[in-house]
C-alpha cells in the first residue's frame, strides 16, 4: 500500500487529515477532526522512541528480537513483544505500533477511524472497508483488494515489500500483507514473512509461517504474477 491512495478515499460523514512530526507521517480518516490530539500523541510517542533509542541504541539497530523491558513505555514494549513473536528486530514493528498507539488513544474522541502510516493500517470501523494492495511492478498491483467486514473491532493490516519502499527486507515479495488485532504484530510478521519469499515457490511456506503465529488472522503474499492467501481475508477484484 502506498500514499497515493490517500486521495482516493472520500465518503460522507468522514473527515481526513494528516499528522506529521519529523519522519512520521500519518494519514487519519475519522468521524471528527481530532488532529490536535493526534499531533500531541504522535509527538509523545516519537519522544518515547527517540529517548529510548538514545539510551538503548541497539533497539534501533538490532535485526533480531530483544527482551521486553517492563518499565519501558507502552510503544516500546509493543514493538519488543512483536519482534519476539515474529522473530525479528523491534524496529520492524515501528510503523504499525505508532499507528496503533495513536489510534487507540484517538478512539476516545471518535467512534471510527483509519490510520495509515507508510502503508501500514490501524482500523476500527463499523462499516465494511476495502483496502487496495499496491504491489510495485506486479501485474496484480492495484487490481486486488482485501475486504474487511464491519464491526470487527481494532485491527492492524500491514504490508511489507522486498521490491518497493525503504524498509529492510531480505526477500523479494512485491507485497506481503498481514491481518491481526495488533498492528504492531501485523507489521513485524509482514516483515518476517516477506523475508521468506524470494521466488513463487516460497509462497506456501511463507503462508505456513504466518499461519502458525498466534494472533495472526490472515496473510497475503504477492510475487510477480503469483499470489497466495490464507485466513480471514476476503479478496476482491478492484
Amino acid at each position: 500500500m502506498e500514499r497515493f491512495y490517500r486521495s482516493r478515499m472520500d465518503s460522507p460523514g468522514w473527515t481526513a487529515f494528516t499528522v506529521q512530526v519529523k519522519e512520521t507521517d500519518l494519514w487519519i480518516r475519522a468521524r471528527k477532526d481530532c488532529s490536535k490530539k493526534g499531533y500531541e500523541r504522535v509527538f509523545q510517542y516519537r519522544n518515547y522512541l527517540e529517548t529510548y533509542i538514545h539510551h538503548h541504541p541497539r533497539f534501533k539497530e538490532s535485526l533480531i528480537p530483544l527482551a521486553v523491558e517492563a518499565t519501558a513505555p507502552v510503544i516500546i514494549q509493543s514493538m519488543l513483544q512483536a519482534g519476539i513473536t515474529a522473530g525479528v528486530g523491534p524496529m520492524a514493528a515501528v510503523a504499525g505500533a505508532m499507528a496503533e498507539c495513536v489510534g487507540l488513544d484517538l478512539l476516545a474522541e471518535t467512534e471510527e477511524l483509519i490510520i495509515e502510516n507508510g502503508g501500514d493500517l490501524f482500523l476500527s470501523c463499523r462499516e465494511p472497508v476495502t483496502v487496495g494492495i499496491f504491489a510495485g511492478k506486479s501485474p496484480l498491483s492495484g487490481k486486488v483488494g482485501i475486504r474487511l467486514p464491519a464491526d470487527q473491532g481494532p485491527r492492524g493490516l500491514c504490508t511489507s515489500s522486498g521490491t518497493i519502499g525503504h524498509s529492510i527486507s531480505f526477500g523479494r515479495a512485491d507485497a506481503v500483507t498481514i491481518l491481526s488485532p495488533s498492528a504492531a504484530l501485523a507489521d513485524a510478521v509482514a516483515t518476517a514473512t516477506g523475508n521468506r519469499v524470494r521466488t513463487a515457490r516460497d509462497i506456501q511456506p511463507a503462508l505456513d509461517f504466518a499461519r502458525q503465529i498466534e494472533g495472526i488472522e490472515g496473510a497475503l503474499v504477492i510475487i510477480g504474477e503469483q499470489m497466495g492467501v490464507w485466513g480471514g481475508m476476503e479478496l476482491v477484484t478492484l
